[in-house]
């Protein structure tokens, strides 16, 4: 096919410094990831949060990108306006696009109250209604005072939410309040009954009002930022036809080839399919499934079957819809989602997401770098897997996963991409060996293990076959005497 594999990076996690260096940090990194195969990078919400030490997700105000004093500071957690979009000319500059974080769930943060007719709704069971219409004072004034109408005018209140969790007269319960004449839309997860509301002033994406300020002010950040794709927080929480609809009209007029990738965080297979014909298929969606198969091989360790890391998962059933990721934000250790992957799977977990056909992965910050917050090591070999993904990890796939512990498949390889054509071998539980046909034109050829797990190099046969080990309860990836030359020079 003579095409370059794609390899996203989510450059930021939950525990960065609250410096305001992030977009510095981010444009003195951008040759070094081009370098190592990173095609995009999936940078944090840039717009101003209810504080300087929001990570971007209690969303103030979007058209402040760290220029307005607001929330008692100018800049945000990760620096100023200018400094974002010097950021992404950095990463243009070598090759790399950029996908904003787009948050329209929900605002926090309001600047004044209204009193609000209201009814309350079980937080358990947002259909079921617990209480009479009473008044209630919520937060629904948004003005911005700081930024004075520059870039929009736009103002909101109660009538363009559906409704909150807090009011400064009611005792705290588990309750959420729905406003008077509203209704939570229609078409979301069906959670909870009904998983419109997530957080803070719940967005009411059903009024027109809304959906005609919010699709300018997509085109504002679009062009001011000259991003090149979307990363869109929260769409299980959002009226499925609101992004829809959003995205066909922006490409519609001005980005016909705006990609955008959603986060509809469940394990469940058939709600992400459902999601993605609702939507038209206008997007991808991360693997939430595959996540969650990497959590329970991970913590069950030896008793884990192989064999169905990849059943009902996202990159099995809609391949070309998958961006496949073994961590996040949101699953790191202390977040709301937690479900971080122990260390010893996670190369295994990498190894099954870079070095196959199928999907785009997102390697995770933390994952890279480390994290000393957490006291969590980096992945070792990590960098190396990402350049055998963009060199050598190409042509027909042909798996071997037979046996319940011991897995392996190889790449035959593309003549556009010299030394290309690789086997994988991975356990865990005790090592072994596979006969794997890699194909006819290696035969004679020597093929060594990248990651140095194995010493011994294999010689393929007059079959093409070549037999292929791993150690205990680890990876190796064979590649060709000039790519592994290749990659030793490069360490």
């Amino acid at each position: 096919m003579n095409t370059k594999n794609e390899t996203m990076m989510q450059y930021f996690e939950w525990y960065l410094p609250n410096d305001g260096l992030w977009w510095k940090r981010c444009a003195a990194k951008a040759k070094r990831l081009s370098g190592l195969g990173v095609t995009a990078v999936w940078l944090p919400p840039a717009y101003k949060g209810i504080s300087q030490e929001d990570v971007g997700y209690g969303v103030y105000d979007l058209y402040d990108l760290g220029e307005f004093d607001q929330k008692g500071t100018v800049r945000t957690k990760y620096g100023t306006r200018e400094e974002y979009l010097q950021a992404i000319s950095a990463f243009h500059a070598v090759g790399i696009r950029v996908f904003g974080d787009i948050v329209l769930n929900h605002r926090m943060g309001g600047d004044a109250t209204e009193n609000v007719k209201a009814v309350t709704d079980s937080a358990e069971d947002r259909l079921q209604q617990l209480g009479d219409e009473e008044t209630v004072k919520v937060w629904s004034r948004f003005t911005f005072p700081g930024r004075k109408g520059k870039y929009s005018r736009f103002t909101w209140n109660h009538t363009h939410f559906t409704g909150t969790d807090y009011a400064e007269n009611a005792e705290y319960a588990d309750r959420i309040f729905r406003f008077k004449g509203k209704h939570w839309a229609p078409e979301t997860d069906p959670e909870k009954g009904n998983f419109d509301y997530l957080m803070g002033m719940n967005v009411d994406t059903q009024n027109p009002v809304v959906v005609r300020e919010t699709e300018k002010w997509l085109r504002w950040y679009l062009e001011v930022t000259g991003i090149d794709g979307l990363r869109l927080d929260a769409v299980k929480h959002i009226s499925f036809p609101f992004y829809r609809d959003l995205l066909a009209s922006l490409r519609g007029r001005g980005y016909p080839d705006l990609p955008a990738v959603g986060e509809y965080w469940s394990g469940d297979t058939e709600r992400l399919q459902h999601y993605l014909e609702a939507v038209n298929y206008s997007m991808s969606l991360f693997d939430v499934p595959l996540h969650y198969h990497f959590f329970e091989a991970s913590e069950q360790g030896r008793n884990y079957d192989m064999r169905e890391i990849f059943r009902n998962t996202l990159v099995q059933t809609n391949p070309g819809n998958a961006v496949t990721f073994v961590d996040n934000h949101d699953t790191q250790l202390g977040q709301s989602l937690q479900s971080f992957i122990r260390d010893e799977f996670k190369p295994l977990a990498y190894a099954l997401i870079l070095l196959r056909q199928d999907g785009i992965p997102c390697v995770f910050y933390s994952d890279y770098y480390g994290n000393p917050v957490r006291n969590r090591p980096m992945v070792p070999n990590l960098g190396k897997m990402m350049k055998i993904r963009r060199f050598y990890a190409y042509g027909e796939q042909v798996d071997a996963m037979e046996d319940p512990h011991l897995i392996g498949w190889v790449r035959r390889g593309d003549p556009a991409y010299p030394a290309s054509g690789i086997a994988v071998v991975l356990s865990n539980a005790e090592g072994g060996q596979k006969r794997m046909e890699i194909g006819r034109s290696f035969a004679g050829q020597s093929f060594h293990d990248a990651l140095g797990n194995c010493a011994e190099p294999v010689t393929i046969d007059e079959e093409g076959f070549g037999l292929f080990s791993c150690q205990e309860e680890s990876v190796s990836i064979w590649v060709q005497d000039k790519a592994y030359e290749a990659l030793t020079v490069t360490e």
